[in-house]
């Protein structure tokens, strides 16, 4: 091949490039996603805990939201007031808005020493597993199974199971809402975190039948609705409901349960214990 042929072929390979090099460059100019800087901050203020509590995949996923004005500057229960006040100010939103802090509760307090057992697990600790066999090892069908899938499934660290039953711990939980979701027999509630007093029970079932395998299941006897003197506690489906929106958390209701269901955060374990006595 001649010097010129050479040339001419390396003016056409090259030409080519150069075409195909100034339409990748418009291309990339004209097709170019513009990227909001808000995201970038949003998402340096955000916890990173990336739990899905805000109803997105993660932090990344809720500060796209948020700065496309799909999703609320307050939506973070995790950051809480803090962060949504720092994220409003990033949007130039005025009021954050309230943001009410709430907590996980495990509706259930029939431990070892309160509930009866149809047999003794020995697999896989798991409690969607283990509530495939009869339901679970415990008599009641509504009762904690104390396996710890909730423990395993918190980022924080908030949950340990005592004596065969979930307990959060309130100071620990930021209210991501994993436990909720992984509880097979839905126990486990998000309720504003400055009530005191919640339900240890969820059992649909009436009062003669939980009396037979659980010292602390509610038996509907709605002592609790009369002793309240907000109407914010009901009998529901044999069990009692509390209406969180009424509640002052007086602990009346503890007070008068018989079979100390409702639990009084304000109240040690063992003067409940001894209320619990003294009116039985």
């Amino acid at each position: 091949m001649s010097i010129s042929g050479i040339i001419i072929a390396v003016c056409v390979v090259g030409g080519t490039g150069l075409v195909f090099g100034i339409l990748l460059a418009v291309a990339s100019f004209v097709f170019a996603v513009k990227t909001d800087e808000r995201v970038e901050k949003i998402t340096a203020v955000l916890p990173g805990a990336n739990c899905g509590s805000c109803g997105y995949a993660g932090c990344g996923a809720f500060a796209e939201a948020v700065a496309g004005e799909r999703a609320p500057v307050n939506g973070c229960t995790v950051g809480k007031a803090k962060v949504a006040a720092e994220i409003a100010d990033i949007m130039g939103v005025k009021d954050a808005g309230d943001v009410e802090e709430v907590v996980a509760r495990v509706m259930c307090g029939g431990d070892r020493a309160s509930a009866l057992y149809k047999y003794e697990y020995s697999g896989i600790l798991d409690c969607k597993a283990a509530s495939k066999i009869a339901g679970g090892a415990k008599k009641c069908m509504s009762g904690c199974l104390g396996l710890g899938s909730c423990s395993a499934a918190c980022p924080f660290d908030a949950i340990s199971i005592v004596n065969g039953v979930a307990v959060v711990d309130s100071d620990k939980c930021q209210a991501c809402g994993k436990c909720v979701g992984v509880c097979p027999k839905a126990l486990i509630r998000l309720v504003p975190k400055k009530s005191k007093v919640w339900v240890l029970c969820s059992n649909p079932e009436q009062g003669k039948f939980v009396n037979q395998y659980c010292k602390k299941g509610c038996i509907g006897c709605k002592i609790c609705e009369k002793a309240c003197p907000f109407d914010a506690i009901h009998v529901v489906d044999n069990h009692a409901i509390i209406d969180y929106a009424k509640c002052k958390s007086c602990g009346l209701c503890a007070k008068k349960c018989p079979r100390g269901v409702i639990h009084n955060d304000r109240q040690p374990a063992q003067k409940q214990e001894n209320v619990q006595e003294e009116q039985v």
